[in-house]
Parts: C-alpha cells; structure tokens; sequence
C-alpha cells in the first residue's frame, strides 16, 4: 500500500501541503476523521477526498467486519454549484484509476496509481468492474445511486439531495428507488460537508437520528452502519468538538504562506436599498477602468433578482469590451456547460490553474449569488460583493486573488439598508427580518469593516485569508432552529411504497425552519401527455432546473394548474400551484419560455430548447411538432400517416409511414432557426433522426435516432427489467442473483446468518413470476412451453402489448406471489425456525422492487386461478389472485425496523434488490459520472 503523499503526488502531480499529509497520517493512525477540519479556502480542502480514497484502499486488506473505512464517500455542499471542482476532481482520480496509462501520469505515478486501484477493486465481489464509481446529483428529476452496495463511490451532492435520501424522500427518486437511495446515503458513508456552516441542521439531524430510531443489531462493523459526518469549513468553530487546524509547519510553508497573505485590500462603499444592482455594475467598471490589462472580475450579489438587475447593467455599461455572464445555480446542465467552458477557458477564463501570464482578449465578469461562494476554484483579479455575513464575505474573497499572483487585486464591499419587503411575503416570513439570506449580520460587518478602515493607514483595509478574522471577529449568524425529529415522523417516511397523505415535509429537518427556500424541478418539453399519460422521453437531472415554489406560484399564476411528474418518474398529472411540495418536478411546454441562455428567468417568454429529444427521437405530435418548427405547421394527418395510421384509423404499410415520415423531416431540414435551438444543434439533431416510426402501445408513437441512441431506463413500475437481451429461464436468474447477492453481503462484513438469508432471497425472488399469465407476457409468443422464464428478449415497445394480451393485471406485482409461495414453503419447511429470519425472508421477497413497505398494492384480478413453483425440491401451490392483501406484512415490516434499523433494513434490501438489476443487465440504479455525461 503506498502512503498518501506517494498517492497524491501521483494523481495530482505536486507534493501535498503539510496538513494535508498530516491529516491522512492521522486519519490512518486513530482510523477516525475529526470532527471538524478548518482549513482556509484556498488551501485544498479538495484533498480530503483523496484522504477518504486512500484511507478506503489502506483497509483493503482487513477482513470485512474489522474495517472501519466507509465505503461510499458524500461529498455535500449547500448549493447547486455552476463550476464544481470538487466533482471535476473526482472523476480524475476514477480515470487514474481506472486507466492510468491513459490518464496523463508519469511512469513513475502509475504503479502507485495502480496498486491503489486494485485494492479498491478487491473490497467488490465482482471482478472487472470500476476501482471508484463517480455520480453527481445535479437537481431533482432523475435517480442515481451505486451500482453496488459493495462497490467504493464517491458521491457529489446538494443537501437537500443527500437529505432527503437520508429522510426516504430523495428527491428525484421514484416511490421504488427511495429504500436504496436511503441506504446508500443512512449506512457505509463518509460524509464530508464541505462549507459546513451552510447546512448545520443536516449534522443535527444525523447526530439525532441515532436516537431517535434504535435498533436490536447493527449490520456493518463499527460506525459503518450509520453516516459519518465530518465538517470542511473555514469560518466554522468546533466549540470543544474535536477540530483540525494548519499548525506551524503549514504556516512555515512558502505557498500556504504567500496564499494567506495574498493581498486583498477592500474599499468600502455605501448606497441606498434601491440602488445596489447599479451600484454593483459601477464598482465593478471602476475596477476594470484601473486594469492595465483585461482582467477577470467577479461580482457578488444576494439575490438572483439583483444578480440579474447588476448584469443588465453591466452588459450596457461593458458593451463589447467585456464578456458577462450571470451564475445563479438556476440553469440547466445545457446552459451551465457552456457558461462552464467560458469561465474555464485557459486564456479568457478564470479558473484558478490559469497561467498568469497569459493576457485575455478581453474582460470577463461574472455576476453571481452564493452560487460561486464554495467550491468553485476561481481566482479573479478584481471582486465587487453586496453587504453579507462574516462566512459569506470570508468565502467570497477567497475566489479573489486566490492564490497571490495578482497584487494589482482589489475589492469593493458595498452596503445598503435592508430592502422593504412586500406586505404579504413579509407576513409570511420566519427569520426576523433584516437583509435576505443574512438577517441582521450585515450590520456587524459592516461596523467591524468600519473600524477596520479607521486603523488602516491606507484607509483601504486588506482582507487577506490571514488577517480577515482577526478583523471581521467571528461570524454573528444565526441559522435558526430545526424541527425535533421523532420516530413517528420517521415512521411514516420509511412507509415509501403508500406515503401517507399529508406527511410532514423532510427539508426543515436538515435546512432549518427559517428562510429557507423549498424547491421545485421544471423541465421543458414540446410533448406534454394528457393527465395519466406517459411522459417521452424519460426525465433526466441534465434537462432539469430547481426553482423556489414562491417564484413558480408567481410565474405560474395565470395557469392555475400545472402538469406534475407522479412519483412513479413516468407518468404526468394535472396538479394545482397550491398543492406543491419540496422535491415535486414540473414539466412545462417549451414555449412557455421562463428560461434563457443563463437560466431561470420569468420575465422571459421566448421558446426553450427541449433537450431531452438528442439522442431519443422526434415524438410524433402535432402539438409538439409545431413547437419544434414555430410558425411551419406541418399537418394532422402527415403526423398520423408517419406514426402508421390512415384517416380512418387503420394501419398503413411500413413505406407508406416511411413517406409521410419524409415529408415531416424535410419540412424540419427547411428549418433555419427552431425557436431555442441553435442552428448547429439544431441540424445535428434532424440528421439523426429515422424514418421509421415506433409505436409503443400507450405511448407516443416516435421517429427515433438511427443510431448511437442513449438507452432509455428501465422502470421497475411497469416491470421493464423483465426486459434483456436473451431470454433467462427462472432457475438460472434465481441462482445467479443469489450468488450475487451473497457476494455482495459477504463483501460488506453482514453476519453470516443474515447473509444466509439474502442469499435465499435472491434465490426466491423471481419465484412468483411462474404464473401462466406472467409466463405468456415473457414469452412474446403467447406460447408457453419449456422451462419458466424470468426474462424476455422482447422489443420494447412491444412489451405494454403483450402484457393485455397476456391476461396478467394491469399493475400486478409477481413479488406479492412470490412471497405467498415462500410464506406457505416456510409452513413446512422445518429448518427455518428462527422467527425472525422467517420474517427478514420474505421481506427480502416482496420487498425486491421497492413495495412491501409496509403493503403491496392490490389489484384488481379477473383470471385468478393457482400458481405452482419448487422450493427445496417441494412442490408449492397458492392462489394467483393479485386483489388478495398481506395484512400480516405491516407488523413484519415493523418488527424489521426495531431489529436492524431502518437504514440497515433498507441496505439488505439495496443488496438483493442490485444483485437482481445487476444479473439482468439492465440497471437503471447507477451510472458512473462518464456515462450520466
């Protein structure tokens, strides 16, 4: 195992600070992370996930139950950040990983590099697969979790992402996916909370969620079986808590040095309420006025409102001198990406790795909210901030001048009163008035930079990492308090497969009560389905924006009522503005507008790009065409004869659609500038396209791409991951999942009884699907012949099809039967005597598609009759009628809870149910961060 500073000089090409080795040197040593790590920004903070993935690969060696390294590793911040090193970081230690002669190393890095990977590899029992698994959650459409339980990870996300998943709410995640995303978040983490004074709930809650649920037994070794919580903070004060600081050693060395006296003299300014977004844009062009050359200048507003107001202004002010772009956290990945690439452009951009001496064509400004604050390695010439708190402004100057190159740097603090407040949004408000975001902590700074500049010779006082806290003092900010959690509360969150109807909201939970925003997912699409209807393509976290539900209720308003996203990811309701809730995702026809080039804009009412149709298709709406095409209708009836159908509603020939399909395409090739689209984009896309129509029952019918199409997931609410390649008979799955499974636990350190048992259930898990009516639905043929199936090879959009003509209940679940015929094996079979692994058994059974907790659902069923499977050599028969309910499952599901926790309960779930996906090939629970790009 080589140590740290070997590993980090591989990856990262530099010799780590002191502090950085120190802290892995400890980390390895107590095997404990402090409680709190409060390293100036700017000093690589970065290098506590290169800590955590090294610490992991050093405790490769031991057995399972005397590991004490967690497995996944959170990285959580409290924004939705626009520039993410800490993701892009991530994804270069996994490329290192995973190819190191391809990853730009030396030679002498790769057998370091190399040795640590194959250590990572061997903590899972599947060969072949990633050392580090990378995911980042973007917004709140679209799941990803690990692949395998068993697997090391590192997993980027914003609090109410990691939060809500902790709470079995996740946002973005589907009624079935809830359990695995809680699991993956509650057990086996490392949780570092980068900024940690930004989400001080989320360590209250996680500190209280021990006592609030107990359990008889623990899964994991040591602390795995519950989330680790370590706080990464500049401004942060441990209060007797055990805290990790720079010492003398790092203050003796020559960067960390020239970093913390890196000059950052700040003039004060004042203005009235009324006049900050103006007052923003002239200091800043104050600043570029003085700049020998362009220059790179940040500023800092605290309300995307004033953001906006501030680049309105700028951009008339600058005209074509300067490049201005507006950073709010409130865009989608397709607009993010290319505000990303300006900023980071090795000669215009700002990104902190730049070379200095590298002069721009021309000034670049960017106008943010708290969205740049953290994690964004930045380093700007020039900086212009609204009045804040003493965290905010710490954070805020730290992308200023970041590293010392520049000593022409300088700032301009600017301070206002607080604004007046509507009647009726300040009647609704909780956190005691004051400035937005910060309350009263302005006033203190702006006292204290005061006096700062009475002492200064210069009358200009220099706020370097160094010397801002002797200065500014510590920070005065209150964030409020948080909701007790009970385990009443908890009771009815772990209940995901039927919530109950107005449960309690989990975000003040771990976001406080007061002034927090509650956010809500809007997508854009030109296919919008009638209420019931299924949403094409599936939605995804790139196409999605998080916005506030006051402001959506504002924008909104006229309408009344909006199209929701049901919990099932696939299906849209009609849903009223008053009924909506954290984590709801909207969908909104594409001209609607509200959004442009830089993101959320209400004022906006210009036509969006639907991103979701690259790389899926053109669906064959005429609604939806004439979104596409603007003011070039194409016809009603060319749509119908394209999707295969005549006047009459009968069946055209294949090159009779085809025909009509090629008309349709060559009125979009006639199309120069598609409203929202760019024109490149735009003719890459149209290229793409088939003439060949699908028309999956239930579905709208769809020209798909010719090739290179992206795969679309499968759901577990229709059964689609019954789907694959070949067919599968149920023995052969059966045995597979199950040795899978068993793998997976061993890999993890489950005790050997409870490992016994998901063993099983993988093996039993499937039983359920010999039904005849199930057997048909698989066979495509209708022909049932043969050993059972557990997998079809059928065209996807024919399988909505076959399952009517099968007879099998629309919604019917093959895990309720197979549990039914585990429950009468286990009546007979002696050897299972121990009650409560009778009850984990069949547990793991129903619960193998995210139902049984605490019900499956029932449904009507009009061809009832008998299933028959073998168990252990038994012949076993019970009913097959789907509208019977397990009124005992509740109280299994109960005791469960009491023995191994919820999260622990959950994990075996997570185990047996990504086993299953895994064998089948067809997993839609994670990808790796290279394929979710």
């Amino acid at each position: 195992m080589p140590d740290f500073p070997s590993f980090y000089r591989a990856i990262n090409g530099r010799e780590p600070f002191p502090w950085q080795a120190r802290l892995a040197e400890q980390v390895e040593g107590t095997g404990e992370w402090p409680t709190e790590i409060g390293v100036p920004t700017g000093l690589g903070k970065t290098a506590c996930l290169d800590i955590a993935v090294w610490w992991l690969a050093s405790q490769a060696d031991r057995t399972p139950t005397s590991r004490s390294a967690p497995t996944r590793i959170w990285w959580v911040v409290n924004r939705r950040l626009l520039v993410d090193s800490t993701a892009r970081h991530a994804c270069e230690i996994a490329t290192a990983l995973r190819e190191p002669e391809k990853a730009g190393l030396t030679e002498g890095a790769k057998p370091t590099v190399t040795a640590v990977a194959d250590r990572l590899r061997s903590l899972c029992p599947v060969s072949g697969g990633e050392a580090l698994e990378v995911i980042r959650l973007r917004g709140g459409v679209e799941t990803l979790t690990p692949s395998d339980p068993s697997r090391p990870a590192v997993i980027l996300s914003t609090l109410p992402m990691y939060g809500s998943r902790l709470l079995f709410r996740g946002y973005g995640s589907s009624r079935r996916m809830r359990p695995i995303d809680a699991a993956m978040a509650g057990t086996d983490s490392l949780v570092l909370l980068d900024e940690a004074h930004l989400a001080p709930h989320l360590q209250t809650l996680c500190a209280a969620l021990e006592d609030c649920a107990p359990r008889e037994r623990d899964l994991l070794s040591g602390s795995r079986s519950r989330p680790r919580v370590v706080a990464l903070t500049a401004t942060g004060r441990a209060h007797g808590r055990a805290r990790f600081d720079l010492d003398d050693l790092d203050l003796d060395h020559p960067v960390v040095r020239r970093r913390l006296e890196a000059p950052k003299p700040t003039e004060l300014r004042e203005c009235e309420a009324k006049e900050v977004a103006q007052r923003l844009a002239g200091a800043m062009c104050d600043l570029l006025g003085e700049a020998p050359t362009p220059a790179a200048g940040i500023v800092f507003a605290n309300t995307p409102k004033t953001a906006r107001a501030a680049f309105r202004q700028l951009c008339k002010s600058l005209g074509d001198t300067a490049e201005v772009l507006l950073s709010t956290g409130r865009a989608r990945e397709r607009e993010a990406e290319r505000i990303r690439e300006k900023i980071l452009d090795p000669v215009d951009g700002m990104a902190s790795g730049r070379e200095v001496a590298r002069t721009r064509r021309r000034h670049l400004v960017v106008v943010a909210t708290q969205t740049l604050e953290v994690g964004a390695d930045l380093d700007a010439e020039y900086l212009v901030t609204e009045n804040c708190g003493v965290r905010a402004l710490t954070q805020r100057l730290g992308r200023l001048n970041r590293l010392g190159h520049h000593p022409q740097a300088r700032a301009i603090y600017l301070h206002a009163p607080p604004p007046d407040r509507p009647r009726r949004r300040a009647a609704a408000r909780t956190d005691g008035g004051g400035w937005p975001v910060y309350r009263g902590e302005p006033e203190i700074v702006w006292n204290r930079l005061r006096e700062a500049r009475a002492a200064s010779a210069s009358g200009v006082p220099d706020l370097c990492p160094g010397g801002i806290q002797a200065l500014l003092g510590d920070p005065a900010d209150d964030p409020g308090r948080s909701p007790e959690i009970l385990f009443g509360l908890l009771w009815e969150w772990i209940k995901t497969t039927t919530p109950p109807h107005g449960e309690a909201p989990v975000e003040p939970y771990f976001s406080g009560i007061a002034g927090v925003d509650r956010l809500v997912s809007l997508i854009w699409r030109t296919y919008l389905p009638e209420a019931g209807g299924t949403l094409w393509p599936r939605p995804r976290d790139q196409e999605s924006v998080s916005v506030p539900i006051s402001e959506i209720r504002d924008a909104l308003n006229p309408d009344g009522r909006v199209r929701r996203i049901r919990p099932d990811r696939l299906t849209v309701e009609e849903f009223e503005l008053d009924r909506l809730r954290p984590g709801d995702s909207l969908v909104l026809p594409s001209d609607r507008g509200l959004l442009d080039e830089f993101g959320w804009e209400p004022s906006s009412s210009s036509p969006v790009a639907d991103v979701s149709l690259v790389g899926k298709g053109l669906p064959l709406d005429t609604a939806a065409i004439g979104r596409l095409c603007g003011d070039r209708l194409i016809a009603a009836n060319l749509v119908e004869r394209a999707a295969g159908l005549d006047e009459d509603g009968e069946r055209l020939e294949t090159e009779e659609q085809r025909e009509a399909a090629n008309a349709i395409l060559e009125t979009l090739r006639a199309v120069t500038e598609p409203p929202g689209w760019k024109s490149e984009e735009w003719s890459r896309f149209v290229e793409s396209l088939s003439d060949e129509a699908h028309a999956p029952r239930g579905e709208v019918a769809r020209l798909p791409v010719v090739r290179d199409a992206a795969a679309e997931p499968r759901s577990d609410e229709v059964d689609e991951m019954s789907l694959t390649d070949a067919r599968v008979t149920l023995d052969r799955h059966g045995k597979e999942v199950a040795e899978r499974a068993r793998a997976i636990a061993d890999g993890l350190g489950v005790p050997t009884d409870i490992a016994a048992v998901v063993e099983r259930a993988g093996l039993l898990h499937d039983i359920g699907k010999a039904d005849e009516r199930f057997q048909r639905w698989l066979a495509r043929d209708h022909e049932v012949s043969g050993p059972a199936l557990a997998k079809s090879n059928m065209p996807r959009h024919l399988w909505a099809a076959a399952r009517a003509d099968s007879g099998w209940p629309r919604g019917g679940r093959h895990e309720a039967l197979s549990a039914r015929l585990v429950e009468r094996w286990l009546e007979r079979d002696s050897e299972w005597r121990d009650p409560a692994l009778r009850d984990l058994l069949l547990h793991l059974v129903v619960s193998h598609h995210g139902n049984g907790r605490p019900l499956v659902p029932p449904v009507t069923d009009d061809t009832p009759a008998v299933v028959c499977g073998e168990i252990s050599g038994r012949a076993v028969e019970v009913s097959s009628d789907l509208s019977e309910v397990d009124w005992a499952q509740p109280a299994r599901f109960r005791r469960l809870n009491e023995e191994y926790g919820p999260w622990g309960l959950a994990l075996l779930e997570a185990v047996v149910r990504l086993a299953d996906h895994a064998v089948s090939g067809r997993s839609t629970a994670g990808r790796t961060e290279a394929a979710a790009r």
